[in-house]
This record gives structure tokens, sequence and C-alpha cells, in this order.
């Protein structure tokens, strides 16, 4: 999940909620939901494909005709019905790549790494390696979700819009600040409806476990061989509920909780970013090269000495600006990883001597910006999933109460994670259904693997989301960062492979150092 301090509004994607139901780090591969480029040309129009499939079981059997890509992969195209209601009417391209295992197949491993609005396609091409261990038995394949990527993306603003976008500030003070949050939330909302209307009502995260099992059938795969990180444990919880009977295995890391209230979660990841930075201030200050001091509580001080520089005098960086809705997704990518901890340490020092190329680097790879101006779809497909995936507030006066609330038990995130959830109190098309717990019967061993000091997929998810799924099997992995296995934590591996391997799933109460 990408957190969506307004910045990005999303940034969040995981916005700073990014998990909002909403993976590593921006600086070094692998990046779960922070965000990898893309080289899709974008379109916001569902391809209109006239002769194909009529009927879901038809789409369950298509050929798929694979295709040499990205040295080494192979990629063909997946066709789904845009509305599963009315399978003969329009539908959708999904675009699928696939690293063939290297031994003996024994079916495929479908991934998903977050978001939402990751691309499946360019995290396997960046980092198919992390799969290694697996994919001696199993073909590597993955998918960019219907609206994201190069499956009929989403997009709403011109990259100028979405640079406007994440500069406004993600903790308003005073009245004018708070209308501009209002006004960008709107704005976003609006536009997303012109470029794309009807559409925004099917690319919400229950089609998308839709489009899964057809492209599991279509792969010739009886059973489904899953690992989602992130938002990619929604994915895979919601297809538990759709499919249980269809599921060999499936791998939950950092899991949400889909019993949760979309305002609920934005306290609860902004509480875990809470508790993550200041690991980070303590590992700053034990490394005795911390910018910002020799003990926590100076730390803390000078971090917020800064953030009121930024406040009043946002850093230059060529053309462009570091305010605080780049500086707060900078700072919020940092804290994805405990491998990125040093460079953070080392891009903040700099910012407080003026220099903030460091953080936009953060912030950029977080929303999905490359180098050349434009966007993927990250900002755009994060959002029309998160507002349609389950009911939000329609006034906006709940959330700026909701962010004062916020604020006193998570100083730093609190307000930015909530108010960046603001478009989706203009949103123009309803959400799919109610929230609700996900218990899925039926369903084999599911294995959810919780970190304890996960900053945007907290602890207490992980723990929820195991409870409520009558096979859920809690893996504890007692560390810093967003998920476990990605984060190449040797018990973590072990287990995953042995389950992936044999269905074999860890002791009660097991935990990973």
């Amino acid at each position: 999940m990408i957190p969506r301090t307004i910045a990005a509004a999303v940034a969040g994607l995981l916005a700073l909620t990014a998990c909002s139901s909403s993976g590593s780090s921006p600086a070094s591969a692998p990046n779960l939901t922070p965000g990898a480029t893309t080289s899709a040309t974008p379109s916001s129009t569902p391809t209109a494909v006239k002769r194909g499939p009529t009927t879901v079981a038809a789409f369950d059997r298509q050929h798929l005709s694979w295709r040499s890509c990205h040295d080494g992969l192979e990629c063909t195209t997946l066709l789904v019905p845009l509305d599963y209601t009315n399978p003969s009417g329009r539908r959708l391209h999904i675009a699928v790549i696939r690293e063939r295992a290297t031994g003996s197949s024994r079916g495929s491993l479908i991934i998903n790494p977050g978001g939402p609005g990751a691309s499946g396609v360019d995290f396997v091409v960046q980092a198919a390696s992390v799969f290694n261990q697996l994919t001696t038995h199993y073909d590597l394949v993955s998918f960019d979700p219907r609206g994201v990527g190069a499956s009929d993306p989403i997009r709403c603003l011109t990259s100028a819009q979405l640079d406007a976008y994440v500069n406004v500030d993600p903790i308003p003070t005073t009245a004018a600040q708070r209308r501009a949050v209002v006004d960008a939330g709107r704005h976003f909302a609006n536009a997303c409806y012109r470029r794309n209307g009807s559409y925004l009502e099917h690319v919400g995260t229950k089609d998308q476990a839709r489009d899964m099992d057809v492209l599991r059938a279509a792969l010739g795969d009886s059973k489904l061989t899953y690992y989602g990180a992130s938002y990619g444990t929604y994915l895979g919880a919601k297809y538990a509920e759709l499919f249980p009977t269809h599921i060999r295995a499936m791998v939950l890391d950092g899991a949400l909780n889909p019993a949760e209230s979309a305002t609920a979660q934005n306290l609860v990841q902004a509480k875990g970013f809470e508790t993550d930075l200041q690991d980070f201030l303590s590992f700053c200050v034990r490394s005795h090269r911390c910018p910002f001091g020799a003990s926590t509580s100076t730390a803390n001080q000078a971090l917020d000495s800064l953030i009121q520089r930024v406040t009043q005098h946002p850093l230059q960086v060529g053309s462009r600006t570091v305010g605080l809705g780049e500086f707060f997704n900078g700072l919020a990518a940092g804290l994805y990883s405990t491998g990125d901890w040093s460079q953070l340490q080392s891009v903040l020092g700099a910012a407080q001597s003026g220099n903030g190329a460091g953080v936009l680097l953060f912030a950029d790879q977080l929303t999905g910006r490359n180098n050349d101006g434009s966007y993927n779809n990250l900002i755009e497909s994060n959002m029309a999933i998160n507002c349609i995936d389950r009911p939000w507030p329609r006034s906006t006066a709940v959330y700026e109460q909701k962010a004062a609330q916020f604020a006193k038990v998570a100083p730093h995130f609190g307000a930015a994670i909530e108010y960046g959830s603001m478009p989706c109190a203009f949103w123009r098309v309803p959400p799919v259904e109610p929230t609700h717990a996900i218990s899925a019967p039926g369903a084999p061993p599911i294995l959810v693997i919780g970190t304890t000091r996960d900053p945007a997929t907290p602890f207490v998810w992980a723990q929820a989301l195991a409870h409520q799924l009558s096979s859920g099997v809690l893996l504890t992995h007692d560390g810093d960062g967003h998920t476990a296995y990605i984060d190449r934590n040797a018990c973590v591996d072990a287990i995953v492979a042995d389950y992936v391997f044999t269905l074999k799933t860890p002791a009660p109460g097991t935990v990973c150092h």
C-alpha cells in the first residue's frame, strides 16, 4: 500500500494508506507499492472487442498467445469482460507477464506486488529474482490489474496537474489551506469521472479477483497458487471469498483488514508510520552520524524544525520545489524498507542544508513520477480503486474532524493520511460493496504474514485477517519495514517455500526474527 499523504493524495497509495484498501523501497529494487515506472501508453477507455468469448466459461477457456519480451520473459494479453454480469459486452485487455520455471514446472505462481495501482508486469521485470527460491518449480506470473499500467489504465489529470496535486499542503492549518485540500480532492474526483465515466464502476478489487480466476483457468491451473503483498493481500482475500475451493496455496504478506472501515484504516496506518518513524530516528541516533542530534528527543525536535522550515520556505530543486507534500511523500517512502534508512538519513541531512534533491527522488518513486516529468497512473488508479472498494465519508467536515483527532496520536502522519483520502468524498460512482469481514469457508490453509512494526500495513491487520479467514494461519515477523518475504528474511523465506511446495503451515505462534 502506498501512503496517501495528500500529496499525491496518495501517496498513499498505500497512501499513506496504501493500504487503504488500499513494497519495498523507492530507492532500491524491488519496489512493491511505491510504484515502478511503466512503459505502457495510457488510455482511459476500455477496449471494445467485436469477437471473442461471450460467457465467463468461454473466457476461462481462452488461448493465451505468448511472445518474448524483456530479455527472456514472456508476455501476453488476457481478455476479460468489463462487467461480469454482462460477459457478452465490452472486454478489457489485461497485460500478463511470465518467467518460466527453471526446473520442472508444477504450475503457476501468480503474484501481486501491492498498491492498489502497482504494475505487476513492471515488478516482474525489475524484481523477479526475489522469487528465485520458488521458481525452481513454478512459473512466475503477474499482471497489471484492470485500470492499472498497460491494462486499460485510469487517467485523470495531466502531469502538470499531478505536480500541483502532490504539492498541496498535506497538513492544512488555516481555512485557506483546508479549502485547497477540499478543492484538490473535488477536482481530482470530477476529472476522473469526466475522463473515465462508468468505467470507474468496474475497476474495484472484486472484479480484479474475478480477472485473476480467469487468468488461473487460462493458464491451465486447476487451483491457484498465489503470493500477494500489501494491497495484494486484500486482492487475495477477496479471491478467497469468491473462489475458496479454487485455491491451492495462498501467501498474504503485509495484510490488510477487510473488516475495518476506511477511516479506521487511515488511523491504524498513521500509527504504523509514526511507530516506524520513531524506530528510524532511533536508528539514526545509534549510527552516530545522525544529522538530527544524539538523542531521539533532539532528533524529533530537529525533524519538526525541518518540517517547519520546509513549510515556510520550500526547497528549490531546479525548476521544482519541495513543499510539505513532496517532503512527506519522500519521508514515508524512505520508511518502507530498513534497507533505505541509511540513505534516508543522508537525504534528510542534505535537506537540512537546503538540498531537497534526495527527498524528491524518494517522493517520485512513491508517486510514480518519471524523470521526464510524466507520471505513470499509480496515483490515479490507486485512488479509483480505493474509492469504490468500500464506503467513505461524504462530508468534508468528517475528514477535518478525523484529521485533527488522528494528529493527536500520530503527529507527523495522522492528518496527512486522512486528508489524503479527500477525493473519495466527491467520488462520482458508489462503492461496490459494504465493508465486511472475509471468512472464506472451504478454503485450504492460507498463510498470513505480519511484520510487527510494518508502517504501511500494521501488524494488527495481519492478526485480524488471519482470525477472519476460516483457515488463516498467522506467521509473525518481528521487525521493521513493509512486508517480510520480499525483504529477504531467511526464516520467513524458508517457511514460505515449505508451504508453497508442500502445503505445510508453521506451528501456531511461530515468530521469525
